[in-house]
């Protein structure tokens, strides 16, 4: 093979793997800008931190998001809210009993964002929004109102079917949140330097957590007109 053949291939191969490398940018300055608002929180984290972890420049990371609220808002939108659709779409195709459905949004949250790397945006939202009032109300917008309205609408199923009990729905949606809220603050928490045998293990505790709430919700015999 010649030397200007050979020069020609790498080349083309190097030109490729930019190329590549081009398109695995957004979502590659997105895992690296989640990885570090949770290690770090929001005020901490710097752009072009994120930048070098990605592996490109400052200026490419502002090609892609002008500013670090604009990041942190691709970083929720990319690991949490923009799965409301799918969500809505799962509790549209439902066919068990709304208890059922219960169980599984709860167990399913956790598996989904309670267990992965995106449950520390919420500590951090907790731990930061007095001081970001911005991102804490777009956060309010984009994930607190949807859950919210999701868990309501799961609510409301249970009482139109005549499973659960009449709810005071402002309020009974904290009792199906406040507790993954719980486990979320416990993990980034104090959970996170405790001892191996710390004694919360996840599943356990949102199935705990989730059949007392069925037992305050479901309608029994005895409430049953005669």
């Amino acid at each position: 093979m010649s030397l200007s053949k050979l020069m020609g291939e790498r080349s083309d191969e190097g030109q490729a793997k930019r190329e590549r490398r081009k398109e695995a940018r957004p979502g590659e300055l997105l895992d690296a800008a989640l990885d570090l608002f949770v290690e770090k929180g929001f005020a901490a984290t710097r752009a072009e931190e994120v930048a070098a972890r990605a592996g490109v420049s400052k200026g490419t990371l502002f090609l892609y998001f002008p500013s670090k609220e604009e990041l942190f808002k691709a970083v929720v939108r990319e690991n949490i809210s923009g799965r409301f659709a799918e969500w809505n779409a799962e509790f549209e195709a439902f066919e068990g009993t709304t208890a059922d459905m219960l169980r599984y949004c709860m167990r399913v949250w956790w598996e989904r964002i309670g267990a992965t790397r995106a449950s520390g945006i919420t500590k951090l939202i907790i731990s930061e929004a007095r001081n970001f009032p911005d991102i804490a109300a777009f956060y309010q917008q984009e994930v607190i109102r949807p859950g919210t309205e999701l868990v309501r609408r799961i609510l409301q199923r249970g009482v139109d079917s005549g499973e659960f009990r009449a709810l005071d729905m402002e309020y009974a949606t904290f009792s199906v949140t406040a507790p993954m809220i719980f486990l979320i603050m416990m993990k980034h928490s104090l959970g996170a330097c405790a001892p191996q045998d710390y004694p919360l293990d996840p599943e356990r505790y949102v199935t705990s957590q989730v059949e007392t709430l069925l037992r305050g919700l479901c309608v029994r015999p005895e409430d049953q007109p005669a």
